[in-house]
């Protein structure tokens, strides 16, 4: 009986070690930390925007497929998936086409990280308040095969956007 019992709290405690491993996140220099799902990859090459190479530009690509460059560093802290943001962006498709911007309009936007496409989401928790970086966003990051508006199924995004402000 007591090998029984001793079998069962090995075995739960490898399993509550392996889901903390899986856990894990990288810690930035400033001691904040990004989540694993957005660490950039290791050693990953520099990639470009669609149709065209920008070798040396500077450009990640993290393990989801997202793509950014880093504009312009800030110095505040990062968000979290559960904070609301106010950002400045502008957003295109790899044409030039402009389909939405907060620049054009004069008024930055404010809302939740869990309101916008997981590109988005993936992205601004890369970025420190006072940021602006580019994000080259795949479909399966952005509206998928379904699009919306003005923006048809599969398509891959492109915004510049400037972390103005953390809220809460």
């Amino acid at each position: 009986m007591r090998q029984t019992i001793l079998r069962y709290v090995l075995g739960a405690c490898m399993l509550s070690v392996s889901l903390l491993v899986g856990c894990r996140t990288a810690a930035p220099d400033d001691g904040g930390a990004i989540p694993a799902t957005v660490r950039p990859m290791p050693d990953a090459p520099a990639a470009g925007a669609p149709g065209g190479s920008v070798a040396g530009s500077g450009m990640v690509t993290t393990y989801s497929g997202l793509r950014y460059q880093i504009l312009r560093e800030g110095n505040g802290p990062r968000p979290s998936s559960f904070h609301r943001v106010k950002v400045h962006y502008h957003g295109t498709l790899p044409d030039g086409t402009v389909f939405d911007s907060s620049i054009q309009r004069g008024q930055p936007s404010t809302f939740g990280l869990n309101q916008v496409i997981a590109g988005w989401r993936e992205g601004l928790m890369l970025m420190k308040q006072g940021s602006k970086y580019r994000f080259i966003i795949p479909p399966e990051l952005a509206y998928g095969s379904r699009g919306t508006g003005n923006i048809g199924p599969n398509q891959t995004l492109i915004f510049e956007v400037e972390l103005i402000e953390i809220l809460f």
